[in-house]
């Protein structure tokens, strides 16, 4: 069985993970494959009351992302790509923020036991973005249950994934900085992108676009 080439999509709450997933996979047409947050059904309750909740919705986003993830590995597409909008160790940057030192440490046993049947992306794009741009998206958005959520939650989120990507070496890494961007309603900004992640990436790849947007 032929390996399937997978982009994944990474970033904070907000960054445009899924509107860029969906965007590459017409592009590419490859086979689009979207993470299943909203099946979680403690997620609500998890906004409203993250310290009752948080282990439970980080275990089921544990166990739903390597359900899916050992899924779309098994897929025999030839030629076809796969693009997503998630990797599987983004819910470790998750659980670092919303779990207790007991938590973690059983979330750990968990996760350690699943990660050994995970295979990497081939390539991570990593969308960076600055704090009041995710907040600006996320208001924008109008999720319900994402109504409460605050400044210090999103910029500590915001800080992990850069520390966390700033360390990544399993797999090439193009890291875009959406912040004078919109590859959304800018054609000539998604097909910046395109051309890019269509040339050999190796290592660690920097894309950030010199202009200014109106938001």
């Amino acid at each position: 069985m032929k390996k399937a080439y997978h982009i994944a999509v990474e970033g904070s709450i907000g960054v445009g993970k899924t509107s860029l997933s969906k965007l590459l996979s017409e592009n590419l047409q490859s086979k689009l494959v979207l993470e299943e947050f909203e099946n979680n059904p403690f997620l609500p309750d998890f906004y409203k009351n993250p310290e009752r909740y948080a282990f439970q919705t980080q275990l089921f986003f544990l166990l739903s992302r390597y359900k899916q993830q050992t899924e779309f590995q098994q897929m025999d597409i030839f030629s076809k790509s796969i693009v997503s909008d998630y990797m599987f160790m983004k819910d470790r940057i998750f659980a670092s923020l919303n779990l207790n030192d007991k938590e973690m440490t059983l979330y750990d046993s968990v996760a350690s036991i699943l990660e050994t049947n995970i295979i990497y992306p081939d390539l991570i794009i990593f969308l960076q973005s600055d704090t009041e741009r995710l907040m600006h998206n996320i208001k924008h958005r109008g999720r319900k249950y994402e109504d409460s959520m605050n400044w210090n939650y999103i910029d500590a989120l915001n800080q992990i994934y850069n520390e966390f990507f700033f360390r990544y070496d399993k797999s090439p890494l193009l890291i875009i900085n959406t912040n004078d961007i919109d590859f959304v309603n800018d054609k000539n900004d998604l097909k910046e992108i395109l051309d890019i992640i269509q040339k050999p990436i190796s290592g660690t790849k920097y894309y950030n676009p010199n202009k200014t947007l109106n938001l």
